[in-house]
């Protein structure tokens, strides 16, 4: 049975304290393994990453068939059927026109010293992006992973999607064509990431790593980080749900059943100031769980992880949703606006009954790789941004030099670095006066 918590109850504070100090990962220690993995894949290129493929995925591979064919790509486009190409479309147009808005302008300017300043923004050259396979496959990460760096200006793009036992879901790949994807390689887990932060004959390197995965794949882009970049360590999936009491019911539980189907480490929470509504959301999940393909799944994440909290008023929700600083906020009360107004701390917030978060997975247009484990509270989802450096531009005259060179000169000289000193008097033919 999930969490049942008051906000009146004595012991309300220790027990939600304990809900955010909830441990929804596996336990193991997981570095050490794929230290090993990184440093067989450095070492021995290519013939590393085929024994792991075939050890991990049961996927006898060659240096040849590491890369899935444009041949191949095209064949499964074909075998897409036309709706579900259609649905494909659909989303990466959405995900393209909000991926465009976000677009920053280079800038430059001239102060009052008569400096010119600004900056400007470029793409970065090259990003790997990876794209789970073990508990379900992800045509949608490749194309919240793959179209906003198309829109940044990404170059070169690379896909490695895990291939277990040689299958993969044509939609994946159907997906990787219409984002225009450069290369797809048929490797998953750790392994994957070694060979796209350190390369191998087969595989060049990128510079950016970008995608979800299990715990060994999150260890691995922690661990390549510096050497690469990375866009966020992600962890099980979660959902609050805000409702008051004038709310479809079934609706709600759908809606938490939606996290609780990704896998048993999600979290779905309940937060409401209706006892009557929290109790028929909770018998709408009873009766909605054996009827899910993935029952096993989600009632093990609902029993494990779910809450429901009962609180005073919609304020009070509020409070208690930035303390947990959720990936998903959904706000199915009669004025989400002003809801919204009050939460300071989530991945993505979704306004209304009728915006479910399972519309945002896929079509809304916003990105779905967002900031988990309470991580809301200091970072972003996934946006263009990601994907582009921004570079400050200067440009100083005699006269602005003039100006503000002297400053600089003293800051130099009280930090002891006397060529900063002057390589700014040279140009102004002043002394320093080391005084």
């Amino acid at each position: 049975m999930p969490v049942t918590l008051s906000t009146e109850d004595a012991d309300f504070p220790a027990a939600f304290e304990a809900l955010l100090a909830m441990k929804r990962e596996d336990a193991a220690d997981v570095g050490a393994a794929v230290t090993e993995i990184i440093a067989h894949v450095r070492r021995d290129g290519d013939a590393g990453l085929i024994a792991l493929t075939a050890r991990f995925d049961h996927l006898q591979l060659t240096p040849d068939t590491l890369r899935i064919p444009a041949g191949e790509i095209a064949a499964a486009r074909r075998a897409v059927s036309k709706t579900d190409f259609a649905a494909l479309q659909l989303a990466a147009d959405r995900i393209r026109a909000y991926h465009q808005a976000q677009m920053p302008e280079d800038r430059m300017w001239t102060d009052a010293s008569g400096a010119d300043l600004g900056w400007r923004w470029s793409a970065i050259d090259s990003v790997g992006l990876y794209v789970p396979g073990g508990q379900a496959s992800y045509p949608s990460s490749v194309l919240m992973n793959a179209v906003p760096a198309r829109v940044a200006g990404v170059r070169r793009l690379v896909v490695c999607v895990p291939t277990r036992d040689g299958s993969v879901n044509p939609l994946v790949l159907a997906a990787c064509d219409l984002a225009g994807v450069d290369e797809v390689y048929r490797i998953g887990g750790a392994q994957a990431i070694a060979a796209l932060a350190y390369g191998t004959e087969s595989i060049r390197p990128v510079d950016k790593i970008t995608g979800p995965g299990n715990a060994y794949v999150a260890a691995a882009k922690r661990q390549v980080f510096g050497k690469v970049g990375i866009d966020m360590i992600a962890g099980p999936s979660e959902v609050v749900v805000i409702a008051e009491g004038a709310q479809n019911a079934d609706w709600l539980a759908l809606d938490l059943m939606a996290q609780a189907e990704h896998d048993a480490d999600a979290q779905s929470i309940l937060i409401t100031p209706d006892a009557e509504l929290a109790r028929a959301v909770a018998d709408a999940v009873d009766r909605l769980i054996p009827t899910l393909p993935r029952a096993a799944i989600a009632g093990a994440s609902w029993d494990r992880h779910g809450a429901v909290i009962l609180c005073r008023d919609l304020a009070e929700a509020a409070e208690l949703s930035d303390r947990l600083a959720p990936e998903h906020l959904e706000l199915c009360v009669t004025d989400p606006d002003a809801l919204a107004a009050r939460i300071r701390h989530a991945g993505a917030i979704f306004l209304g009954a009728w915006t479910p978060e399972a519309a945002g997975d896929y079509v809304s247009g916003p990105n779905h790789v967002l900031p988990t484990a309470r991580s809301a509270r200091f970072s972003s989802g996934l946006s263009v941004m990601d994907f582009l450096k921004r570079t400050t531009l200067a440009r100083l005259t005699p006269q602005s030099l003039a100006q503000i060179g002297p400053s600089a000169m003293r800051l130099a000289v009280a930090e002891g670095f006397a060529a900063h000193a002057r390589s700014v008097a040279a140009r102004l033919e002043r002394e320093i006066d080391e005084g």
